[in-house]
């Protein structure tokens, strides 16, 4: 076996672990997403429950945080599929 064979053989298994990696890596930015704006929706229906009076200001907080909790997530899966499909 030479040198060159056993390079090959070792480029093509890392190819295959990053293309692994960035699945996983996109499937935990999609959980992690779920989960962070799930405790910002239950946070702010209990900040309402609390304080009626401030559900304005409350619901366009939590739509500023959700909308840029997804833009991270957005983010890291377009980073995951370019490495997936690059």
């Amino acid at each position: 076996m030479s040198l060159m064979t056993i390079l090959q053989d070792a480029a093509a298994a890392a190819a295959n672990f990053s293309k692994m990696g960035a699945a996983i890596g996109a499937g935990l930015a999609a959980i992690g997403a779920g989960i962070g704006i799930g405790r910002i929706g239950g946070s702010a229906m209990e900040s309402i429950a609390r304080q009626p009076e401030s559900l304005g200001d409350i619901r366009s907080n939590m739509i500023v945080a959700a909308a840029l909790v997804e833009g991270a997530v957005f983010f890291a899966i377009v980073v995951c599929l370019l490495i997936l499909f690059l």
